[in-house]
């Protein structure tokens, strides 16, 4: 199985080394080996699970509910996503609105 440096991984993830570290701190993801420099590893498996939690981090999820639902049963974790999208979709509306108004400032200058 292929492996990666800790600085591999963030490049290939976009994800930043401290988001990492604070994903290790919060017991959502861990390095599988050391390399003969000491360097952390990750395998695949690892850098999927960081993926996701960026993901989950960009659909607006806090760590700490992530952790709550990453491992979750299916169920469980479809009920939050599907909560989560509902607030997405109530916000985005809320910018919708607010977008047409700004229009219409700019329309009456």
């Amino acid at each position: 199985m292929s492996t990666m440096t800790l600085r591999e991984v963030c490049e290939e993830t976009r994800v930043s080394r401290r988001a990492i570290q604070g994903y290790e701190l919060a017991g959502l993801v861990a390095a599988t080996a050391r390399n003969d420099r000491g360097y952390l590893l990750y395998d695949e498996e690892s850098r999927r699970r960081i993926q996701q939690i960026k993901l989950f981090q960009d659909l607006g999820f806090s760590v700490k509910e992530i952790a709550g639902i990453i491992d979750a049963p299916k169920e469980e974790l479809k009920e939050a996503l599907e909560a989560k999208i509902s607030v997405l979709q109530e916000k985005g509306d809320r910018i919708e609105v607010l977008i047409d108004k700004a229009r219409k400032m700019i329309e009456q200058l």
